[in-house]
């Protein structure tokens, strides 16, 4: 019997109700208290560590420790907000209420869906019996970021095999961010013309926005890296150290190809949760159906979503949640208020590429793969400014100016208007 909201108490009624304690949902509630302290808003999450996932690629490279990564969810909770330390089981949108899996519904006048995306590891044949040991390692797990370092270091020659998955992915760039650093690890070892290194990518290009993959295809041919396109890794051996890859020929025509390594660097498969796959919130593809730039719910007025998890064609990263913050507010204040909805996002994300130690390709673009810089450089080039702000900079904004709900004034302009 579906839930109504006769029988909801006023102790789990809500003007927001926030699904989603990352980076997203965290500075959506600072704004809003920001904005009007007097609202009642919670946020739903299980999880008691919050991470500052963009920082993992330094992890394993050795560059940055895995802790200054990782701080208390309850520390980061906006005061004035309850924290509802619960997992979401369902949603009822015609009701606007949120049924959480010890059983209780949570009222909403306006809902906030932000819960991220899940890493699909099992999808890959093998991969969960041997990750974080036998060399296959992923920056894209807090339990094996620190052995992707280890296996780095240990390795003094053979093969080194990197792996991107078909997309969507959260951070689209952080599968070859590694690749490079790896590469120019051993370099300055003196053992990277020992080591033979591939990067094998599901899709049929380096990088999705054209305009920076000259520069990264500099970086591939500079190492030396052997780049393999429409190669899909479906299994892992790793007592044998065999991986196996769904090879599309140029003609449609699919095989399946082993290759022995002696390091595998997995970036898994990707997806929404299953408990958005399994609402009514999603679009056919699985996403959270939301309009792309006003970032409502298609179908039900009273949902806004934004992050990972929502079906837009913008790259899912954390300045892509750092721009569509503002415009969820604005437009959940103004749909509270009875106003037309104004903000608009135009696709903003962000990646710095760091294609060296002490060097980054900062790439900035719009929906569209449309280059929007946010500094007066040629951003195709890498920087040790670049390098400066990813890790150091960036750090500091996420934690002390983002997730406290203040701006940061990085304005960005499309290169054909610059």
């Amino acid at each position: 019997m579906a839930p109504t909201q006769t029988d909801i108490p006023d102790s789990d009624r809500f003007t927001v109700v926030i699904v989603g304690g990352g980076a997203a949902g965290l500075t959506v509630a600072a704004r809003l208290r920001r904005a009007r302290p007097n609202l009642s808003i919670a946020v739903i999450d299980p999880a008691t560590t919050h991470a500052y996932q963009p920082g993992w690629t330094l992890v394993g490279a050795g560059v940055m420790a895995l802790k200054d990564t990782l701080r208390q969810e309850g520390g980061l909770i906006p005061k004035g907000v309850r924290w509802l330390r619960a997992a979401v089981a369902s949603f009822t949108p015609e009701e606007n209420i949120v049924t959480l899996t010890d059983g209780r519904h949570i009222f909403y006048r306006r809902l906030v869906v932000c819960p991220g995306l899940q890493l699909d590891w099992g999808k890959i044949d093998g991969l969960v019996d041997t990750l974080g040991r036998n060399g296959v390692c992923s920056n894209y797990s807090r339990d094996t970021v620190e052995y992707t370092w280890a296996c780095i270091q240990s390795l003094k020659g053979g093969t080194a095999l990197f792996t991107q998955p078909p997309m969507p992915i959260k951070c689209a760039g952080a599968p070859q961010k590694i690749a490079y650093l790896a590469s120019d690890h051993w370099r300055r070892e003196g053992v990277l013309s020992r080591m033979k290194v591939e990067f094998d990518v599901a899709g049929d290009a380096l990088f999705g926005v054209k305009y920076f993959v000259p520069s990264l295809q500099d970086a591939i041919d500079y190492y030396g890296i052997d780049l393999h396109l429409k190669h899909n890794l479906v299994a892992v051996d790793g007592p044998k150290r065999v991986a196996t890859f769904a090879v599309t020929a140029p003609d449609g025509s699919s095989s399946m190809v082993t290759r022995s390594f002696d390091m595998l660097h997995v970036t898994p498969p990707q997806s929404a949760p299953d408990f958005i796959k399994s609402s009514p919130l999603v679009n056919a593809a699985g996403w959270l159906d939301v309009d792309a730039t006003t970032l409502r719910h298609a179908r039900f007025d009273t949902v806004f979503g934004l992050g990972d998890v929502i079906g837009t064609s913008n790259a899912k990263t954390a300045a892509a949640a750092r721009a569509q913050a503002p415009v969820v507010v604005e437009n959940l204040l103004a749909s509270l208020d009875g106003r037309p909805l104004a903000g608009a996002y135009d696709g903003y994300g962000a990646c710095p590429l760091t294609v060296s130690y002490g060097r980054v390709v900062l790439a900035e673009f719009l929906y569209g793969g449309v280059p929007a810089p946010s500094f007066h450089y040629d951003q195709r080039k890498p920087s040790r400014f670049a390098w400066f702000l990813k890790t150091k900079l960036f750090p500091q904004l996420y934690w002390n100016m983002m997730l406290t709900g203040r701006d940061v004034q990085l304005p960005h302009k499309s290169v054909k208007d610059a």
